[in-house]
């Protein structure tokens, strides 16, 4: 039987913020990321989209039991699509894999009513560097597009609810990217 796996490439990448087991990493070609917001959420959040020029790092992890229905409560405004065709990884044996993003035409750029939250953009680059280090990191800046939104800092009342402690190193981290993408930063 070939057992299910999810492709995480932002929350998802800090293990952190979820139980799901056998972690590997990963790579999704033909993708990257993107900065989008729906009407189904508040916030602005990560999307992969197509983009035949790119590749994204990201971790798989095993679905137990095939059971979608937690990790599809999660990401309730994503479209969970296959994508195993597409993804390098040195997982051994037979596995399905699919990644969850927003449909182009579901997507909207974010905007000062629909920014990206520190707290959520933290969790996720501490992903990155626990799994893939200061290199992994600079790429994951590289490789996601919307750098332009609006971002909120709501680190001393983080908002995301699976919000983690970042040490002054990994904050300094994160302020470093963000100063070089000319992030715009907004109380």
């Amino acid at each position: 039987m070939t057992a299910s796996y999810f492709f995480g490439y932002g929350s998802l990448v800090n293990e952190k913020t979820h139980d799901y087991e056998d972690l590997h990493k990963a790579t999704l070609q033909g993708w990257r990321r993107a900065w989008r917001h729906t009407n189904l959420r508040p916030i602005a959040f990560l999307t992969a989209e197509p983009d035949e020029t790119c590749e994204i790092e990201g971790i798989i992890a095993h679905v137990p039991n095939d059971d979608w229905a937690a990790l599809d409560e999660r990401e309730f405004a994503y479209d969970r699509v296959g994508a195993t065709s597409a993804i390098r990884h040195a997982k051994p044996g037979e596995i399905d894999i699919a990644v969850y993003h927003v449909p182009a035409d579901q997507g909207l750029s974010p905007h000062v009513r629909h920014p990206i939250w520190l707290s959520y953009l933290d969790v996720v680059v501490q992903g990155y560097l626990r799994h893939f280090e200061e290199a992994g990191v600079a790429r994951f800046f590289e490789t996601t597009a919307g750098w332009d939104a609006p971002i909120l800092n709501d680190r001393a009342a983080p908002n995301y609810p699976r919000k983690q402690d970042l040490s002054a190193d990994e904050t300094a981290l994160v302020d470093m990217h963000l100063r070089a993408v000319g992030a715009k930063i907004i109380t």
